[in-house]
């Protein structure tokens, strides 16, 4: 198991690896050389080229000159207003002796004027900072996106959130007489099956409502899939503690416990979850969150059982 948490780990960054990079130009004249994963008003966000499946990297943009892209875009940021205190009046020069025998008064010299506005603090030079750290059976939420922390990559940055609600449906929804295998084989990425599907509606005029566990996760909005079995083994550990050789309460009522307190639905440790990928032609894989064996087994596509989505982050 721990060899297949490692692969999960490795393949949720994979792709970066595989394009080319981006060039990040500091203030200062450093460089970065850096796969850009997102930018706001604030902060840019980014990966180290050398090191794609490392930690994310942010940067304040108050530090950045320019960016220049993969595709040769430059994109330049203009650093914030300063303002700048008046310059102080000088002291008037005291007067000429009207007469050598009687000196005249020096006059008063003139009071320096106060600046006109308090200089605005400049933003200072941290270094870089890392994103976050998670811990399995933490609430998510981001941008709109929420859900359960349900697996980590070793650096706890980046993993797999799971849905807050759950649904009963069928994998399939032919006729038993009509169930074909459709090639969705994929183990370890429920994505790849997605993928799958989705060639299999275009090529026959299909649509995705004769898949309802696959319409209904990805109806929750880009990046939501219905998940493989490896994943969903893997989301079976991570909520027992990382374990089924015993029984786990504080780890299992933290997940659960995140869910409901966020208007979710308790994982069902009785009921068995599909997972995307097929077994045959007529079966597909499940799994259950208990720890008694068997954890996998292979039920009929066009049964109802429990579908959960999971997202990548």
């Amino acid at each position: 198991m721990k060899k297949l948490i490692a692969l999960l780990s490795a393949a949720l960054f994979c792709s970066a690896a595989a394009t080319a990079q981006d060039l990040i130009v500091r203030r200062d004249s450093s460089r970065v050389e850096a796969k850009v994963t997102e930018i706001s008003p604030e902060t840019v966000r980014y990966k180290r080229f050398s090191n794609p499946d490392g930690p994310t990297y942010v940067l304040p943009t108050a530090q950045i000159d320019r960016i220049r892209y993969a595709n040769g875009e430059i994109e330049r940021f203009v650093p914030a207003a300063r303002l700048v205190p008046a310059t102080p009046v000088t002291p008037a020069t005291p007067a000429t002796p009207a007469t050598p025998a009687t000196p005249a008064t020096p006059a008063t010299p003139a009071t320096p004027a106060t600046p006109a506005t308090t200089p605005a603090t400049s933003v200072p030079a941290t270094a870089e900072y890392v994103v976050r750290r998670y811990e399995i059976g933490e609430y998510y939420e981001r941008d709109g996106i929420r859900g359960v922390v349900c697996m980590l990559t070793d650096d706890g940055t980046h993993g797999m959130i799971i849905s807050l609600d759950e649904i009963y449906l069928p994998w399939c929804a032919d006729a038993k007489s009509d169930l074909k295998k459709i090639g969705a084989d994929a183990h370890d990425d429920g994505r790849l099956n997605m993928q799958t599907v989705a060639r299999h509606i275009e090529a026959g005029g299909g649509s995705w409502s004769d898949f309802p566990a696959f319409e209904w996760c990805r109806a929750k909005g880009e990046g939501w899939y219905l998940p493989s079995i490896d994943e969903l083994l893997v989301i079976g550990h991570n909520f027992n503690g990382g374990s089924r050789m015993s029984f786990n309460r504080k780890a299992r009522n933290r997940f659960n416990d995140a869910l409901a307190d966020h208007g979710g639905k308790r994982l069902n440790r009785l009921v068995y979850y599909f997972s995307s990928t097929e077994h045959d032609a007529a079966s597909a894989y499940t799994s259950h969150t208990a720890i008694e064996p068997p954890y996998m087994e292979s039920i009929a596509k066009n049964t109802k059982f429990l579908v959960r989505a999971v997202r990548r982050f």
